[in-house]
C-alpha cells in the first residue's frame, strides 16, 4: 500500500491531483490496494475539500475501467430504475 500513502497524504495537505493521478488513486480503490481506513479518509477528505474537474474526470475514467458491462439488443434501453425505494416494490 505505500504507493497509496502519496495519494493520502496529498489529500490531507490540499493537494489538487491531476487528471491521471486521481485515475491511478481510484484504480488502487478499486483494486482494494488501501485499506477500508485509508479509503474513508481519503474521500471524507476529497468530500470535505471539493473535487476539481480533472479530479471528477480522471475519477470517472478510472470507474469505467472497472464497470461491469453487458451485451444488449440494438437500440435496447434501460427504462427503469434501480429499485432500492425501501417499499419492497417491483419496477415494471
Amino acid at each position: 500500500m505505500p504507493h497509496f500513502e502519496k495519494f493520502l497524504n496529498g489529500i490531507l495537505h490540499n493537494e489538487i491531483f491531476s487528471e491521471s493521478d486521481m485515475e491511478e488513486c481510484i484504480g488502487y480503490l478499486m483494486e482494494g490496494r488501501a485499506s477500508p481506513n485509508q479509503m474513508g479518509l481519503f474521500l471524507s477528505s476529497l468530500a470535505r475539500r471539493g473535487e476539481t474537474a480533472a479530479e471528477i474526470a480522471g475519477a470517472a475514467r478510472a470507474l469505467r475501467k472497472y464497470a461491469s458491462t453487458i451485451t444488449a439488443p440494438d437500440n435496447a434501453i434501460d427504462c427503469c430504475g434501480t429499485g432500492g425505494d425501501g417499499l419492497q416494490t417491483y419496477n415494471i
